[in-house]
């Protein structure tokens, strides 16, 4: 088989391997079955193609045409002249088949069906991709960036699959490529013929008389490294990932009694995925102690990272579940509150890596390994935990203030309004201003805030429609300000950041508003219950919801009127079913005074022994050896180039045998200086016909070149004179000259040979034959077993 023919067959299996990486979408690997004759035909047209010989662009063009057809064939025959050829309504078709696959992926939760959209959208994408791989390492002979496409493929794999064997998709996508690119160097080794500079054969020990190893193995040694570093070091580095509301994921952490980060992606087209779904499944079945079931939201998480754009979860340090969890940051004895009990019991189906509790949870009890975020006050799974199928009870307090104690609620601490109201300078301006317009005359923060919710609920005439697009950049919500249509993401993201540029400390929850009562007690709560809602801060009573979306969730009743046309709320108004009684709960209210971190840290007393605040020595040990790593593959052929150089030149000819090998060392270190600027070393020459070889090469001038002839014969001393003697300066006349040649080369070249110096692939050699030393002794120490004679049996 030829080379190319070689990295062809390659470049289909790294294709092939890496798109293993998306089984688990679907259910079954039939397509993958499919995909395999198509991903061989198209290699076979490209192989073809490149024999005739035809131009690589025509070669790219014959591969992409028989893929068409391959498709064609596959999904459209019925569609197609004589079943082959395609036409105006081949690409009607698959067209419709490519929407229908965008509406299949938005509705089923993995692993989804193979429908006929998702099919062709698998076999299509992966076919695209190996014209790709095809093109770039057989066609254009450069199989490094065919990498991109492939970790493209299994990016997209990785991001949709959570909660599965990540690690042997990774395992088997990388081994592809690490194949296809050996297959590249072997084709290319195989044309440069006998490797030079090979190391000396090894003597004694019963070692072969071997000749020069293989670059070709050892690079599968060093990808077999690699790729097992690639493997070993995430596992030690903490992180943390996963979806709001999707239907699956995959919980992540630091472990158990330790502590880590988390952060979370955007919940926008969860939540619109969500509601527009026409498969409204229950998601959880909700059993608590509250007489009012209309203020029964089940809050997952809190966004309060704001770049002008969007609203995200801010990363947070996580640690133990507390047994008790601290009373909420600026809530005060004083005001009303209930304690619930609630019992949640999550479908089996529904794969959430945060848990939805009521707001504010004071305890919960929940089996598996779950992490505790102060800030926010939310639970979320660790090392793969989620929600799927479990039943946990949660405490937590239904605080009920009035209008008066919102209205007359002093400032908040300083570093809590100062990290809650920061607003990017990239708003735009009309934010900002149409607030000031809407709550102009009002007294409080308290009156600004309900005229906002007002505005948008009732007033401003906005109209709840989940078909609208999310919208991106810094005019999103300058945009549905002035269409004034959209979900509740669009309300309560645009009320948080108008709240903001009031000076009201906000952010936005994400959760599920009250479910639907069932006939035996429970309340079913179902993916259009997917919600999202502003919260505002005030001291005295913490973070209050309110709710700006028109026809979603219940308006609370301590920003409700007084009486009908009125805009004024009830200043004495409890929420409903309120209790006179104070929670005997401590409050953190009085410790705002002291900054931020006494606001939302719970004290040491409230988490388990075993569960830190932060990430303690041991993380910040392995992420400084994980960046001493990083830094140092790249500069290590530098760093063993410069202390080459250093022993070669720094030896003391105080003997005959010091000079002997003093000398050798300065000529290999001269020819290895000028290996590294692209002057290749010629074993055949003569000392003094390699040293006007590296002259007229290095253009060299007369002192330089003197300083060559010198040291060249001193090298013919120790070759051939009977007893060597020192030869003075002969590394002083190596330094002269490397500073010469680098004088002379141009600046890519210099700059190639510091820090990709050519002359390291001896340090790859020199490994290479310790090895092979090692395991000829190794070989060579076993007993040998005598197979008995015939006459002995």
């Amino acid at each position: 088989m030829s080379g190319r023919a070689r990295l062809a067959l390659c470049a289909a299996a790294a294709t092939l391997m890496a798109s293993c990486a998306l089984l688990p979408l679907v259910n079954g690997p039939s397509w993958l079955l499919e995909l395999v004759p198509l991903v061989v035909v198209q290699s076979g047209v490209g192989a073809a193609a490149r024999r005739v010989p035809l131009g690589r662009p025509l070669t790219v063009l014959v591969q992409a045409v028989a893929t068409l057809l391959l498709l064609t064939l596959v999904f459209a025959r019925g569609h197609a002249i004589a079943g082959v050829i395609p036409g105006p309504d081949t690409f009607s078709y698959l067209a419709e088949l490519l929407r229908q696959s965008a509406q299949d992926v938005s509705q089923y939760a993995i692993p989804a069906p193979l429908t006929d959209g998702i099919r062709l959208m698998l076999i299509g994408g992966v076919l695209l991709i190996g014209l790709l791989v095809d093109t770039l390492a057989v066609t254009f002979r450069s199989a490094a960036p065919a990498g991109l496409p492939l970790l493209a493929l299994y990016s997209v794999a990785a991001g949709l699959s959570q909660g599965g064997p990540d690690w042997l998709w990774f395992l088997v996508a990388a081994g592809g490529y690490l194949m296809l690119l050996l297959a590249e160097g072997r084709d290319r080794l195989a044309q440069w013929g006998r490797v030079f500079g090979a190391p000396p054969r090894a003597q004694g020990g019963g070692a072969p008389d071997g000749g020069t190893v293989a670059p070709v193995r050892t690079g599968r040694r060093i990808g077999a490294v690699a790729l097992g570093v690639a493997l070993l070091v995430p596992l030690v580095l903490p992180a943390m990932q996963g979806g709001l509301l999707a239907a699956d994921g995959a919980g992540v952490g630091a472990g158990p009694g330790r502590g880590g980060t988390i952060s979370a992606v955007n919940p926008l087209v969860s939540l619109r995925d969500s509601l527009n779904t026409t498969d409204d499944r229950t998601v959880l079945s909700v059993r608590t102690s509250s007489p009012d079931l209309s203020d029964l939201y089940l809050r997952i998480v809190s966004l309060d990272d704001f770049d002008g754009t969007t609203w995200k979860p801010a990363q947070r340090h996580i640690v133990g579940v507390p047994n008790t969890f601290p009373a909420p940051s600026g809530l005060s004895p004083d005001v009303r509150r209930d304690t619930v009990r609630t019992t949640v019991k999550a479908a089996d189906w529904y794969a959430q890596d945060w848990l939805p509790m009521p707001y504010p949870p004071s305890k919960v009890r929940i089996g598996g390994s779950w992490r505790y975020e102060p800030v926010g006050m939310t639970l979320v799974g660790d090392h793969g935990q989620t929600t799927r199928g479990k039943t946990y009870q949660v405490t937590s307090l239904d605080v009920r203030p009035t209008a008066g104690e919102l209205a007359t609620a002093p400032e908040p601490p300083a570093a809590l309004r100062r990290a809650y109201t920061e607003v990017p300078g990239t708003l735009p301006k009309v934010v900002a201003r149409t607030a000031r317009e809407v709550t102009a005359g009002a007294k409080n923060h308290y009156e600004e805030a309900v005229r906002l919710q007002d505005w948008f609920s009732t007033d401003g005439g906005f109209q709840y429609d989940t078909q609208v697009a999310v919208g991106s950049g810094p005019d999103a919500i300058a945009n549905f300000l002035k269409k004034k249509q959209g979900f509740c993401v669009h309300f309560s993201f645009a009320m948080a950041a108008m709240a903001r540029t009031l000076g009201i400390p906000a952010r936005v929850a994400v959760g599920f508003a009250p479910g639907t009562p069932q006939a035996d007690g429970s309340v079913a709560v179902s993916l259009k219950d997917a919600h999202a809602w502003p919260e505002l801060y005030f001291q005295g009573v913490g973070w209050t919801r309110f709710e700006p979306t028109p026809t979603r969730g219940v308006v609370p009743s301590y920003t409700q009127s007084v009486a009908p046309g009125t805009s004024q709320p009830d200043q004495s108004l409890p929420s409903k079913n309120g209790s006179s009684k104070p929670s005997a709960a401590p409050s953190a209210g009085a410790d705002c005074a002291n900054g931020l971190a006494a606001c939302d840290t719970p004290s040491a007393a409230a988490v388990p022994a075993g569960g830190g605040s932060g990430p303690g020595p041991w993380w910040f040990a392995l992420t400084a050896l994980a960046v001493l790593v990083v830094l140092a593959v790249p500069l290590s052929p530098l760093l063993w180039r410069t202390r080459v150089r250093s022993v070669r030149l720094g030896g003391h000819a105080r003997t005959d045998a010091g000079a002997a090998a003093h000398t050798l060392a300065a000529w290999q270190e001269l020819t290895d200086s000028a290996w590294d600027l692209g002057i290749l070393p010629d074993e055949s020459l003569t000392p003094r016909g390699a040293a006007d070889r590296i002259i007229r090469l290095g253009r060299l001038d007369g002192p330089a070149g003197a300083a060559v002839h010198r040291v060249a014969g001193a090298l013919e001393q120790v070759l051939y004179a009977p007893r060597p003697h020192p030869a003075p300066g002969v590394a002083d006349d190596v330094r002269q000259v490397t500073a010469a040649l680098y004088g002379t080369a141009p600046r890519k070249a210099r700059l190639r040979a510091r820090l990709l110096p050519r002359s390291a692939v001896r340090a790859l050699w020199a490994v290479s034959a310790r090895w092979s030393t090692l395991r000829a002794r190794a070989t060579a120490a076993r007993p040998s077993i005598r197979r008995p004679r015939p006459s002995e049996r």
